[in-house]
């Protein structure tokens, strides 16, 4: 075996230029495959990072029984919400666990009544990773003792027709599924870009959300927010061990929508990636299909000195694997500089912000992330295409009778 590699990685050097052509293009493949990779992770960061913070967080926790009342906003307290919150925070993927209160009501004016989300946070964690924190266009956020006061969306504010100072009132679903009225000040409007959220979803302090819906010292929910979208079945797994008998769901099954939306970029951009490596897999094909042609006479020659034909074809095959080694190892280091340095500077996005709502989330700049595990499963792909390219060639050349092939001129 080891005779044989050293004689096809002779033999990959003998066309010099054509072998670097060919594996340089497949290296370039590969890198824009990793770029590709590094991009869309910085992108899913920044948009879809922040909109599952504002949809309700990486991974929740709710008290057994929520999700068979999930389309009720259901007023459920968790026992012991602060043992989940510790049991969260001691895993190095989690970036803060914040206890909420969920439920829905209305709150109206002259302009009319609009349904929304009444959420209670613990406004002073939640300040250090909320989109509505970092984008509050007028007013303020919450201050964790603020009293009947709320921060509602541009949108809402906008349909309502009222501002910072204003008054409206506030109707919620209780413990009970009572009903409780409460005349709340606006503090505070936040502008994320996104109407549909910002029209549909008011933020009071945790305190203040315990006092009017008769949750004193009890919450609905613990919020858990990760370091990076794709850690969440680890967390998930940790939160049940060591804290068991909740309801553990991640933002996955609340908002399978944005799931879909990503598998689908992913998927596609796989099988683009796949039909390019496949182009650069012909060349591997035209290449050793001239070596089988180029040294018919020199396979002639090693099959008369006994080297079988299964030989023969594992020396093409694997100069054809060589050649795709190459062209991985070139695609890792010019993907991975390249990466390194989106990373580092960012690219500018701001100017696109407009071309949908989520991509509004964008708060000015994206920054590239190398990827481990897609960077290797993108270097075993194009050694895989380049062994099969190398198929049929070394087929081809472990055919040629070695006495016929000593005559071929």
């Amino acid at each position: 075996m080891s005779t044989l590699l050293k004689i096809a990685w002779r033999n990959v050097w003998r066309q010099r230029r054509r072998t670097l052509l060919i594996a340089g293009a497949m290296g370039f493949i590969m890198a824009l495959l990793v770029l590709f990779d590094g991009v869309i992770v910085g992108f899913e960061e920044s948009i879809y990072g922040n909109a599952i913070q504002l949809m309700g967080g990486n991974v929740q926790v709710h008290a057994p029984g929520y999700n068979e009342k999930i389309g009720r906003k259901p007023l459920l307290p968790l026992e012991n919400p602060d043992a989940i919150v510790q049991a969260a925070e001691s895993n190095s993927e989690v970036v803060s666990a914040t206890k909420r209160i969920v439920t829905g009501g209305l709150v109206t004016n002259r302009e009319g009544a609009f349904a929304v989300s009444v959420i209670g946070i613990e406004t002073d964690k939640e300040a250090l990773i909320s989109p509505v924190a970092d984008n509050i266009a007028t007013g303020r956020y919450l201050n964790p003792d603020d009293g009947d006061m709320i921060v509602i969306g541009q949108g809402l504010a906008t349909a309502m027709d009222i501002g910072v100072g204003d008054r409206i009132i506030m109707v919620g679903n209780s413990k009970h599924e009572q009903n409780r009225q409460r005349t709340m000040t606006i503090v505070g409007i936040y502008d994320v870009g996104v109407p549909s959220i910002e029209k549909t979803t008011i933020y009071m302090s945790l305190g203040e959300a315990q006092q009017l819906f008769g949750l004193d010292e009890q919450v609905t929910e613990v919020v858990v927010s990760l370091k990076q979208i794709g850690q969440e079945p680890g967390v998930v797994n940790y939160i049940n061990k060591n804290q068991p008998g909740y309801e553990v769901t991640t933002w996955v099954e609340t908002v399978p929508e944005l799931k879909q939306t990503m598998d689908m970029k992913t998927s596609v951009m796989s099988v683009f990636g796949v039909i390019m490596l496949a182009i650069a897999a012909i060349g591997i094909l035209n290449l050793l299909m001239m070596a089988v042609f180029e040294r018919t006479r020199e396979i002639g020659v090693i099959g008369a000195l006994g080297l079988k034909p299964r030989e023969i074809t594992l020396m093409f095959l694997l100069e054809g694997t060589l050649i795709g080694v190459l062209g991985a190892v070139f695609g890792i280091v010019l993907g991975g500089i390249i990466v390194g340095l989106l990373g580092y500077y960012g690219i500018d996005y701001s100017q696109f912000a407009d071309i949908t709502e989520y991509t509004a989330l964008i708060s000015g700049r994206i920054y590239a992330q190398f990827v481990p595990a897609k960077v290797i499963r993108h270097a075993i792909t194009v050694a895989a295409i380049a062994t099969i390219a190398a198929i049929y060639p070394a087929r081809e050349a472990a055919r040629r009778e070695p006495a016929e092939a000593l005559h071929y001129v």
